[in-house]
């Protein structure tokens, strides 16, 4: 059990990375990862988000749509639960957190569509995980993509001292890293 929990969350977080893997959740990626700062700001909302949501989802899904055997409406669903906790997390940030809440920006309602969420939720169903199994899922996937929105922030505070070629100025050169940042965590995939 314990095993199989922790290939879930290596196989999760480093080798089935959701943005630079699976290409989930790219809008937030490019759009937060100017700084350190925000961009790990972003990923706590990601994380508290996806994690929650697995939970809630995984209990829906199970005792709701399984129950009465409308499981067809789990798309709709999860989009709704995911809307709400997301309004929540805005909340949460606009009240007690104002500068993160301004620093993200449009980019927070924008959580709301980050397909990552609802890719997540729809793939602990589709696994048949287990609630434990589920969250641990959500929890693992919302840190890869922490941990790739703070490696690109990183690069990109260190790119504004460099001498770019005109032509790949702006998102040009941020895509090429962001490209070469997936063919690194290529050499995960050997973990399992």
């Amino acid at each position: 059990m314990i095993k199989n929990l922790i290939l879930i969350a290596i196989g999760s977080a480093l080798i089935n990375n959701v943005v630079l893997s699976q290409f989930l959740g790219l809008c937030p990626f490019l759009g937060v990862s100017k700084k350190i700062k925000t961009a790990l700001g972003m990923g706590g909302a990601v994380i508290f988000v996806i994690t929650l949501s697995s939970i809630v989802t995984g209990l829906i899904y199970e005792h709701l749509l399984v129950r009465f055997d409308i499981t067809y409406l789990k798309t709709i669903v999860f989009i709704l639960v995911i809307a709400a906790l997301v309004q929540l997390v805005e909340m949460f940030l606009k009240r007690f957190i104002p500068p993160l809440y301004k620093a993200l920006g449009v980019y927070l309602p924008l959580i709301t569509t980050n397909c990552a969420v609802l890719g997540i939720a729809l793939t602990n169903v589709t696994k048949n995980y287990s609630l434990l199994e589920g969250t641990i899922n959500g929890f693992a996937t919302a840190v890869g993509f922490t941990i790739a929105i703070v490696i690109l922030a990183g690069i990109r505070e260190k790119m504004q001292y460099n001498d770019i070629p005109k032509p790949f100025r702006g998102m040009p050169i941020v895509l090429v890293s962001a490209g070469l940042m997936a063919i690194a965590f290529c050499g995960f995939s050997g973990l399992l």
